[in-house]
């Protein structure tokens, strides 16, 4: 049975107290996190998730009784390093969904440390270090 490749796996709106009044729209598609905000001028921004190296969630108190919190990812890319999923509806479940599809992301493309690392092995990363990784996923020749 062949996966539908274009079905979005998760989709959502930035809030607005707990209301999803907003522009900005939120989704995961093809291995991809795409942020699409704009109403008249519409900007679409897409990430890889194999290049997602970080996850953090914050929740206000206010976000907490209303089920609303922002994630902030860190990627290793040149544009936009760390990406800010704001207020978004169950954050918890979405931190730990979007935790599975990268290390399937990457196990799907056979990615290891040594992606995020350049010439002679220096750590190419604009924020963090090498203690992110394990040191058997490395491959430092």
């Amino acid at each position: 049975m062949e996966e539908n490749k274009d079905a979005i796996i998760w989709k959502d709106r930035k809030h607005h107290l707990w209301f999803p009044w907003s522009f900005t729209k939120y989704y995961i598609q093809n291995d991809r996190l795409m942020i699409q905000s704009g109403l008249l001028n519409t900007t679409l921004d897409e990430t890889l998730l194999y290049r997602i190296v970080d996850i953090t969630l914050k929740q206000s108190l206010g976000g907490k009784l209303f089920g609303t919190g922002s994630i902030i990812i860190k990627a290793k890319v040149d544009h936009t390093p760390e990406i800010v999923l704001q207020n978004i509806s169950k954050p918890v479940k979405v931190r730990s969904m979007i935790s599975e599809l990268v290390e399937d992301s990457r196990q799907k493309r056979n990615v290891v440390g040594k992606e995020f690392y350049g010439q002679n092995g220096h750590v190419c990363m604009e924020h963090g270090d090498s203690d992110d990784f394990e040191d058997d996923d490395l491959d430092l020749r």
